[in-house]
C-alpha cells in the first residue's frame, strides 16, 4: 500500500502536543500518511523550558525533533502556513497559501494564545506577551534598554516572565497580580506568602490585590495606572495574565464549543464531529481547560488508542506540579485546597530559611489527600505517588515532611514499594513496572539509557530523581554495583576522582578535564571538582575562579541587589572590647548594614565590590580575618559561657570552641560545616544540631555527628562518650575527613550518614575501631589540610593582580556601581534597589 493510498490524518497545530501525537502514532502504526500544518516558521519546540532561551540556549537546543525527524518518517510538515478553514461536508482543509488537504481524520492541537486583558492602552509600544521564542526575542530586545518592567500576571507563566526580565538586567522588575496571593490556583495563602517573601528577596517587587484599570504613555507606556487609584511608573510589560483556547477554527466549522472557549470534546476526545478530534489546550474536557503538557500528552495518547483500535479514554487528569521559579522549589500535589472537616493538616514553617510544607490527610489519618510545598519540594514525588496510590500512611505521618528522626530514613526509600502501576512520568506514561522491566529485560542502567527506552524524564524532567531511584533500587536488588558519576564530563564518582586527583596530583580544573573527563565540563562537575581540589590541597581558593560561583569569587556572598556582605571570623563567638570598636568603626566608615547572627557573628550588609579589599584591610589590621561564610567550609563554632561563667558550666566550653574552630576554619569540605561546644547537658549551643556538636559531661566530653537544622533538621547522633579533649580532636580529625573524601558534591552530613550503609554503626567501626585501616592516613591528610590554612582576604589584600579583580569599571577601580540604591530601615542602610 501506497502512502497516499493510506488513510490520512491531518493535525492542525505543531506544537509540544500536535508532535507528541505523531511521534506517539508513529510507534503504533505505520498505516496512516500524516499531514502536518504549523503556524509558527519553526518545528515543535519545548514549550516549558522556553525560560532557558534567556539562559543561553538557543532556538535549536528547545527543538522537540529536527526538522529531518519529520521527513524520515514520511509526514508531510507545512510550517508558517496555518489552516484557515475546515470543510467538514468535504473533510478538506484550506491552508493560508492555498493548500486544500483532504483528511480521514483530523486532529485540532492548536493550543492556547496568551490572553490580553481589554485595558486602555494595551496596543501601546513596549507591552507584549510571554508565549512564543519570537515573543520572547522582542521582549529582549526592547529589555536592552529598559530600567523597569513589569509582567502582569502572578501566575506560573507570570512568574516565569518576571524571571525572564531579571535575566535579562532589568534592574527593577515588578509582578502585579489582580488576586491576593501569587499562584493563585495551584498554592494555599501561607505558602504564597512564603513563595512571596523568597521572590523578593531575589529582587522582585510584588504588587498583590492589583487592578490594571489603564496604561499610560504617548504611544510608548511609561505606567500602569491602578483601580486604587496607584501609579507604578515602568518602561516595559509583559502581559501573562493566563491562556485562551484557540478554537477560532472550530468556530467557523460549527463544531461545538464552550462558553468560555475550548472545543468540547467527549472521552474519546472527539469533538460533535467524530471524525475531529482535539488535544491539548485548546480542548474542554468535562467543563476543564488543562494548561499542562502532560494531561495534553495523554489526551494525544487517547487519540492514537482510538485510531489503532485501542480502548484508552481520558477521564481527567491530576494538576500537581513541581516547578522551580527563580531558583525557588514550588510544587502542590493532590487537593492542595482541602480543609477541615474533610481533611486534618500538618504544617512546617521555617521562614528563616524559606520552607513552608503542608499535608493535608484524611481525618482518620490513613491516606494523603494533598499538599504544599515552598522552599523544598525533594519529597514531591514520593508524596504524589503515595496520594495517587492510596498507600496507608505511617503511624507518624508528621515524617513525610520533616524526615524520619533519628536518621533511620534514606532518600528514596519506600520507591520500590510502589504498585507495578504507579504513574513515575506523567507526561510520557511510564509506570514503575515500565522502568524496572527496562532494567530487568533490556539492561537499562542509566537515566539517559531510560529516555531511549521509554522517554522517561524526557517531558518535564520533574520525575527524573524518582526515575534515577528506581534504576538504582532495581539493580540493587539484582545485586549489580551502582556507578555514581558526577556528570557527562566524568565518568567517576566525587569519591573516585578525590582519589584520582591525589595519586596524580592533579591541582587544576583544566587538568582534571584533560586527565580523566571529556568535553568542555558543565556547572555541575566545575564546582564538584573545585570542591575536590579544595579538600585535598586547600590552596587559595580564587586560584580557581573561572570554576567558582559568585560567592567563592569574590570572598563574599551576594547579597540582594547585588552588593556584598563581609563576615569576619570570631571564634567560639568571644570578642574583645577593642575589635567591636574596629567593627563599628568600619560598618560606619562604608555604610554597612550590621547585625549579630544565630552563629555569634557579626554580618555586614551592603558593601560594594571595589570596597570589599580595603573592608578586608582594616579588618586585617585589627586581628580578624575571613569567617568563610562564603564557602562550602567550617562557618562557625558556637559555644556558651562554659565555666568561666555559667554555675552550672562543668568545662570550659569557650576555650575549647575557639581551639576547635581555629583548627578547622577555611577546610572545605562537600556543604557547609557547622559546630556547637556547649558545657553542660543544658545545651545553650545547641551542639546536637550541627554538624559536629560537642557537649560537657562529668568525665569529659560527648562527640555527636551528622546533624543539621535548616529546612530538613535533623538531631547530631552519638559518636562517643566520655572523652577527653586530646581524643575528641582526634576523631573529629578522622570523621571530618572521612566525610570529605566520601560524600557526594552538595551533601550535608546528616544526608551522608542517612544514606551510609550500616549507618552510625559502621561509622563508629571506621572512626573509632579503624576497621578499614585508614584513621593514620585520615589524620595526616587532615593535618596536611591544617598546616595549608590561609586568611584568603589577606591573600587578595597583599596581591595587587588579585585585588584588581574586585572592581566594577577596568578604567576606573575605585568607582561604585551606579546602579546600586539604599534605603534606611531603622536607622541602618537596609534596603536594596538595582
Amino acid at each position: 500500500m501506497t502512502q497516499q493510498s493510506l488513510p490520512t490524518v491531518v493535525v492542525i497545530g505543531n506544537g509540544m502536543v500536535g508532535y507528541k501525537f505523531c511521534e506517539k502514532l508513529l510507534a503504533k502504526s505505520t498505516a496512516f500518511n500524516l499531514v502536518v500544518f504549523g503556524e509558527e516558521p519553526r518545528v515543535a519546540y519545548d514549550r516549558v523550558h522556553l525560560s532557558e532561551y534567556f539562559g543561553g540556549k538557543t532556538a535549536d537546543d528547545l527543538l522537540m525533533a529536527p526538522q529531518q525527524w519529520y521527513h524520515d518518517n514520511h509526514i508531510t510538515l507545512h510550517l508558517g502556513d496555518p489552516v484557515q478553514e475546515i470543510d467538514r461536508a468535504s473533510q478538506t482543509v484550506h491552508s493560508r497559501r492555498g493548500l486544500v488537504q483532504p483528511y480521514d481524520y483530523l486532529v485540532l492541537a492548536t493550543g492556547s494564545s496568551a490572553f490580553v486583558p481589554d485595558i486602555p492602552g494595551v496596543e501601546k509600544e513596549g507591552v507584549m506577551v510571554y508565549r512564543t521564542i519570537e515573543d520572547l526575542e522582542e521582549i529582549k530586545a526592547y529589555a536592552a534598554t529598559a530600567k523597569s518592567g513589569a509582567v502582569l500576571g502572578g501566575g506560573l507563566l507570570g512568574l516565569e516572565a518576571a524571571k525572564a526580565l531579571l535575566d535579562l538586567g532589568v534592574a527593577e522588575t515588578h509582578v502585579v497580580e489582580f488576586a491576593p496571593r501569587l499562584m493563585p490556583r495551584q498554592i494555599d495563602t501561607a505558602g504564597s506568602a512564603m513563595l512571596q517573601h523568597k521572590l523578593e528577596a531575589l529582587g522582585l517587587q510584588i504588587h498583590l490585590s492589583k487592578a490594571t484599570s489603564s496604561i499610560g504613555g504617548d504611544g510608548k507606556i511609561d505606567s500602569l495606572h491602578f483601580g486604587d487609584g496607584s501609579i507604578l511608573e515602568v518602561d516595559m510589560l509583559v502581559i501573562s495574565a493566563g491562556i485562551r483556547p484557540r478554537d477560532e477554527l472550530a468556530k467557523l466549522a460549527g463544531l461545538e464549543v464552550g462558553m468560555r472557549g475550548g472545543i468540547v470534546v467527549n472521552n474519546d476526545m472527539q469533538t460533535s464531529d467524530p471524525q475531529i478530534f482535539a488535544i491539548g489546550e485548546c480542548a474542554l474536557h468535562s467543563g476543564m481547560i488543562y494548561g499542562l503538557v502532560a494531561p495534553g500528552y495523554d489526551m494525544a495518547e487517547v487519540v492514537v488508542s482510538q485510531l489503532t483500535q485501542g480502548a484508552r479514554a481520558f477521564t481527567g487528569y491530576d494538576m500537581s506540579s513541581k516547578l522551580k521559579l527563580i531558583g525557588v522549589d514550588v510544587a502542590s500535589f493532590g487537593d492542595p485546597f482541602i480543609a477541615e472537616p474533610h481533611s486534618r493538616s500538618i504544617v512546617f514553617e521555617d521562614a528563616h530559611s524559606g520552607v513552608y510544607k503542608r499535608i493535608n490527610i484524611s481525618p482518620d489519618g490513613k491516606y494523603l489527600l494533598g499538599g504544599v510545598l515552598i522552599g523544598d519540594a525533594e519529597a514531591y514525588n514520593m508524596l504524589l505517588q503515595t496520594v495517587n496510590n492510596k498507600i496507608v500512611l505511617p503511624p507518624h505521618p508528621e515524617d513525610l515532611i520533616l524526615g524520619a528522626r533519628g536518621g533511620e530514613a534514606s532518600e528514596g526509600a519506600g520507591v520500590m514499594n510502589l504498585p507495578d502501576e504507579a504513574l513515575i512520568c506523567s507526561c510520557e506514561a511510564v509506570t514503575k513496572g515500565d522502568i524496572c522491566s527496562a532494567v530487568n529485560e533490556l539492561g537499562v542502567t542509566s537515566v539517559d539509557g531510560m529516555k531511549k527506552c521509554n522517554k522517561a524524564g524526557t517531558g518535564c524532567s520533574g520525575c527524573v530523581p524518582m526515575v534515577k531511584d528506581l534504576i538504582n533500587s532495581t539493580l540493587k536488588a539484582n545485586g549489580a554495583y551502582i556507578k555514581n558519576v558526577i556528570c557527562e564530563h566524568f565518568d567517576y564518582s566525587r569519591q573516585e576522582l578525590f582519589d584520582l586527583f591525589r595519586i596524580n596530583d592533579i591541582r587544576t580544573y583544566d587538568a582534571a578535564l584533560d586527565h580523566f573527563g571529556k568535553g568542555d565540563g558543565c556547572e555541575v562537575c566545575k564546582p564538584a571538582v573545585g570542591s575536590v581540589l579544595a579538600g585535598l590541597w586547600n590552596e587559595l581558593i580564587v586560584k580557581q575562579s573561572t570554576i567558582q560561583d559568585t560567592n567563592d569569587r569574590y570572598l563574599a556572598n551576594i547579597q540582594k541587589g547585588g552588593s556584598y556582605s563581609v563576615v569576619p571570623r570570631i571564634a567560639a563567638g568571644e570578642i574583645t572590647p577593642e575589635k567591636l570598636i574596629v567593627i563599628g568603626e568600619v560598618a560606619q566608615k562604608y555604610g554597612l548594614y550590621t547585625k549579630i547572627t544565630g552563629g555569634q557573628r557579626i554580618d555586614m550588609f551592603g558593601a560594594h565590590l571595589s570596597d570589599l579589599p580595603d573592608i578586608w584591610e582594616e579588618l586585617i589590621n585589627a586581628g580578624f580575618e575571613s569567617g568563610h561564610a562564603y564557602g562550602k567550609s567550617l562557618r562557625t563554632v558556637k559555644s556558651c559561657v562554659g565555666s568561666t561563667w555559667c554555675r552550672f558550666g562543668l568545662h570550659d566550653s569557650v576555650t575549647f570552641a575557639i581551639d576547635i574552630e581555629n583548627r578547622y576554619k577555611g577546610i572545605r569540605s562537600p556543604h557547609k560545616l557547622k559546630s556547637g561546644v556547649s558545657g553542660c547537658v543544658r545545651e545553650c549551643a545547641e551542639a546536637q544540631a550541627k554538624d559536629f556538636g560537642i557537649i560537657a559531661t562529668e568525665k569529659g566530653w560527648n562527640l555527636y555527628v551528622c546533624g543539621n537544622g535548616g529546612a530538613k533538621p535533623q538531631h547530631a547522633q552519638l559518636l562517643a562518650s566520655d572523652i577527653d579533649t586530646e581524643t575528641c580532636i582526634k576523631y573529629l580529625d578522622r570523621f571530618l575527613m572521612f566525610y570529605i573524601k566520601t560524600a557526594d558534591p552538595l551533601m550535608r552530613t546528616a544526608t551522608w550518614l542517612n544514606k551510609m550503609d550500616g549507618g552510625m554503626s559502621y561509622l563508629r567501626n571506621v572512626i573509632i575501631n579503624d576497621s578499614l585501616g585508614i584513621c593514620a592516613n585520615l589524620e595526616a591528610e587532615m593535618q596536611l589540610l591544617i598546616n595549608n590554612y590561609h586568611c584568603e582576604w589577606k591573600e587578595v589584600v597583599e596581591n595587587p593582580e588579585l585585588r584588581k579583580q574586585f572592581s566594577h569599571f577596568v578604567n576606573a577601580p575605585k568607582e561604585k556601581d551606579p546602579n546600586m540604591k539604599f534605603e534606611l530601615m531603622r536607622g541602618q542602610k537596609a534596603v536594596v534597589e538595582w
